[in-house]
C-alpha cells in the first residue's frame, strides 16, 4: 500500500478547515516504528494547529495528532529489539504530529505496550496526557505523597489524567471545573476537592481546605490573570507548573510572595522536545504507571469517539468545553 488516508487542515480555521485526504504511507527511519493506527487522540494542540498558532516542530509532519494506538507494521529491528518490541505488537504512542492517519511513525523510545485488557479506543488516549502529566506534575513540579496539588480543569483530557495519577501516588488532589456537574466528576474521578471556578474564587477555598497552609504543587492550563491568585494559594516551597496558556500570555503578580514563600514558577511544552527526553519519560511510564492502568487503578476517562472522516465534529465539541475526558479518531 502505497498511500492513506489522513486528515489535513486545509487552510488555518475553524474545525470546518479539517478534510479527509490521501497522502502517501510514511516510512520508518533509523529508530523508528511504522504503525497500522486504529485510533488517535484529539487534544487542545491540535486546535491550536489548526487555527494556526502551534506550528509542528522543525522535521514533523505537518498533519496534526500527537498520539496514536494501533499495530507495529515495520521499522528498526534493532532498536525494536532493544526496546522489547516487535513487528505485530499494539502499542500505543506519543508523536510530533501526523496522528490523524491510517499510518504513522514513531520513534520507538516514544511507544508503550497497549495495557493488557484495553482497547484501542483506550490505548489511543493515553500517551499525550499521560506524558504530560508525568514530565510536569512528577519530574518538574516533584509532587510528592501527602502533598496537595491543585489542577485547574479537571475533567479535561489532562485533568482526568492528573487527578487520578495524583491520588494513586498518594498526593491530595482539589480539582476546579467550570460546572458544578463537572465538580461531581472530578470528585467521582477520585478527587478529594472541586471548586467550581465560576462561582467560587479558587485561591481562596484553597487555601481554606489547606488550613491556610496553601497547596504544594498547582498544574495550570489557563495563566494570565490566573497566575497571581495562584502564587496567592501556594504554600512554602510551593510550585507552579503552567502547561498552556489559555487566559493569555500575560500575568501580574506579587513577586513578594515569591521571594517570601520560596516559590518556584516553571513551565513547558512536551511537544519539541527531543526523542531521548520524551524516550527517558517513556520508560517511567512504563515501570511506575503502566502497572496502575493493567490493575485498573488507574483508569481511561472517554468522552466520546468519532470516525475519523468526522474530525471536524471533534474538534467543534472539544471547543465546546462540554466534554469530560478524552475525544478519540477510529480508523477502519
Amino acid at each position: 500500500m502505497s498511500q492513506m488516508s489522513a486528515v489535513e487542515i486545509g487552510s488555518f480555521g475553524g474545525p470546518e478547515v479539517l478534510r479527509l485526504t490521501q497522502r502517501p504511507v510514511p516510512v520508518a527511519g533509523a529508530g523508528e516504528v511504522l504503525i497500522r493506527v486504529a485510533a488517535s487522540g484529539v487534544n487542545r494542540p491540535d486546535v491550536l494547529q489548526r487555527s494556526g498558532a502551534y506550528p509542528p516542530p522543525p522535521g514533523a509532519s505537518d498533519l496534526p495528532g500527537l498520539e496514536v494506538a494501533g499495530v507495529i507494521e515495520s521499522g528498526d529491528s534493532a532498536a525494536m529489539a532493544e526496546a522489547g518490541l516487535s513487528v505485530g505488537d499494539r502499542v500505543c504512542a506519543l508523536v510530533a504530529g501526523g496522528g490523524y492517519a491510517a499510518w504513522c511513525v514513531a520513534p520507538v523510545g516514544q511507544c508503550l505496550p497497549v495495557p493488557a485488557g484495553f482497547d484501542d479506543v483506550q490505548a489511543a488516549s493515553l500517551p499525550e496526557t499521560f506524558f504530560t502529566v508525568w514530565s510536569n506534575v512528577f519530574d518538574r513540579g516533584r509532587l510528592q505523597p501527602g502533598e496537595t496539588l491543585l489542577i485547574q480543569g479537571g475533567t479535561s483530557g489532562i485533568g482526568v489524567t492528573a487527578i487520578q495519577m495524583a491520588k494513586a501516588f498518594g498526593a491530595t488532589v482539589i480539582a476546579t471545573a467550570g460546572s458544578d456537574d463537572k465538580c461531581a466528576a472530578c470528585r467521582q474521578l477520585g478527587a478529594d476537592h472541586a471548586i467550581n471556578y465560576r462561582s467560587q474564587d479558587f485561591s481562596a477555598v484553597a487555601r481554606e481546605l489547606t488550613g491556610g497552609k496553601g497547596v504544594d504543587v498547582i498544574l495550570d492550563m489557563v495563566a494570565g490573570d490566573y497566575v497571581a491568585r495562584e502564587v496567592e494559594c501556594l504554600a512554602e516551597d510551593g510550585r507552579l507548573v503552567i502547561i498552556a496558556v489559555q487566559g493569555g500570555v500575560n500575568a501580574s503578580f506579587n513577586a513578594g510572595l515569591v521571594l517570601r514563600r520560596r516559590l518556584h514558577i516553571t513551565g513547558s511544552t512536551l511537544r519539541p522536545r527531543p526523542v531521548a527526553f520524551k524516550a527517558a519519560i517513556a520508560r517511567s511510564l512504563g515501570e511506575k504507571v503502566w502497572p496502575l492502568l493493567e490493575q485498573g487503578k488507574i483508569k481511561p476517562v472517554i468522552h466520546s469517539t468519532f470516525d475519523a472522516a468526522r474530525a471536524a465534529d471533534a474538534h467543534a465539541l472539544m471547543e465546546t468545553n462540554q466534554h469530560i475526558g478524552k475525544i478519540v479518531l477510529t480508523w477502519s
